[in-house]
């Protein structure tokens, strides 16, 4: 895993400008059956990725935190959600509410997240590729071929699945 890790990155860059048109053309003109057949394709390559032996996301990047998250993470650390913001968030550039620093302080040593029940919304979707109206997420998708293996083979399936 640590090889494919670390190679991933360039195989990335070196997919993504084909990735973006790919993404460009899905979105002007998507199949009719795009939403079952990313759905059949995050579930195939899912069955082979197991996420525990590689965390990569989790190791990387940070995830969005919603109010709603916030509450309910802070509730089940039994902290009130003033002092779980002070001691883990702060607001990027963008104005979004995020971890303070990668990795995730809540990935153990084992990949294993210790608030996985109560996670953050963008974790429990993450790498968002069996979302509904999915030719809307190239950007982000784009940008997960980067961290993800599993959203990298996802992309490369549709594209040859998919003629654009």
């Amino acid at each position: 895993m640590k090889e494919l890790l670390e190679s991933l990155p360039q195989k990335a860059r070196e997919k993504e400008s084909e990735n973006r048109r790919f993404f460009t053309r899905l979105k002007k003109k998507p199949p009719k059956d795009l939403d079952l057949t990313i759905q059949e394709l995050h579930r195939a390559e899912f069955e082979r990725t197991d996420c525990l032996t590689c965390a990569n996301c989790c190791k990387t990047t940070g995830p969005l935190f919603t109010r709603a998250d916030t509450d309910r993470i802070s509730r089940h650390l039994k902290m009130k959600a003033s002092r779980f913001e002070e001691t883990y968030l702060r607001t990027d550039e963008d104005g979004d509410t995020v971890l303070q620093e990668v990795p995730c302080p809540f990935l153990g040593a084992d990949n294993y997240c210790s608030i996985y029940e109560v996670r953050p919304k963008a974790c429990r979707e993450y790498p968002h590729t069996d979302r509904r109206r999915f030719e809307q997420l190239g950007k982000l998708t784009v940008k997960n071929t980067y961290v993800c293996p599993a959203a990298f083979n996802i992309v490369e399936e549709m594209k040859r699945r998919i003629r654009t």
